[in-house]
């Protein structure tokens, strides 16, 4: 009898540690919303600049994270699993589910009740994302956990050239692997050196000097480390406002 009431004791402690959301595997715990149901996911490329989540190849699970996690736009574009506690809230958490979600706006400082306050961890979600992982008719806010992965995307590495003149600028779209990028440089074919660009704001990088009738490649850094090499991914007739894409080479 007294083994048997120390097995009993023990598996208590250890579903009470549970239930409590004990993170493990890389788990991190955060809480998460959802944009208003007039905020249509197209129309909210915000704080990284992309103009259209769909057009960038994000679809429609994107999300605002807090300042935590945005920092400053260098997870822009960033890819993260989240899913809905449970244990903590059975309610109004679907129970197992996960999203996948892209980083693409920022949820700004004493919004939704303080939820995107420093330190916290928090993702303002697209309504079709949040609903992959959470009851409908909750209008509140859920616990979560959430985990870095990598991005799965369709075709190459987007270019949209911004700017004018001697002021360059281009922000970066649909790039795989870690998603958010870590630094940039550009050729052109003129030249023989990279300039090393510098983030404007959110996903735009910048530099100065005219570019302009030159076939232009980029030396392309992300947030995990890992290197890409885009040689001649734009032609020499580029203006503003257009967009390239290309598959790039590891270094």
């Amino acid at each position: 009898m007294e083994m048997k009431g120390k097995y009993l004791v023990t598996v208590i402690l250890l579903v009470g540690t549970l239930s409590v959301g004990m993170c493990s595997n890389g788990w991190i715990r955060a809480h998460a919303t959802y944009y208003g149901v007039n905020d249509s996911p197209a129309s909210l490329g915000g704080a990284c600049g992309y103009d259209n989540p769909y057009h960038a190849g994000f679809g429609a699970h994107t999300a605002a994270l807090s300042g935590a996690l945005f920092r400053n736009g260098e997870s822009c574009g960033g890819c993260y699993q989240v899913r809905c506690d449970y244990w903590a809230d059975p309610k109004w958490c679907l129970r197992g589910a996960a999203v996948t979600v892209t980083a693409t706006n920022f949820c700004p400082s004493n919004n939704n009740g303080g939820w995107c306050n420093l330190p916290r961890h928090h993702f303002d979600m697209s309504m079709p994302a949040f609903f992959r992982i959470a009851r409908r008719g909750n209008e509140g806010i859920v616990p979560v956990f959430y985990r870095r992965v990598g991005c799965k995307r369709r075709g190459g590495v987007r270019f949209t050239m911004r700017g004018q003149g001697n002021f360059n600028m281009v922000i970066l779209s649909n790039v795989g692997g870690s998603g958010a990028v870590k630094a940039v440089a550009v050729r052109g074919s003129r030249g023989k050196t990279w300039r090393q660009m510098t983030r404007n704001w959110g996903a735009n990088w910048q530099s100065s000097g005219d570019l302009r009738g030159q076939r232009l490649s980029f030396r392309v850094t992300l947030l995990d480390r890992k290197t890409m090499t885009f040689l001649n991914v734009v032609p020499s007739s580029w203006w503003f406002g257009q967009t390239f894409s290309g598959r790039g080479q590891f270094l």
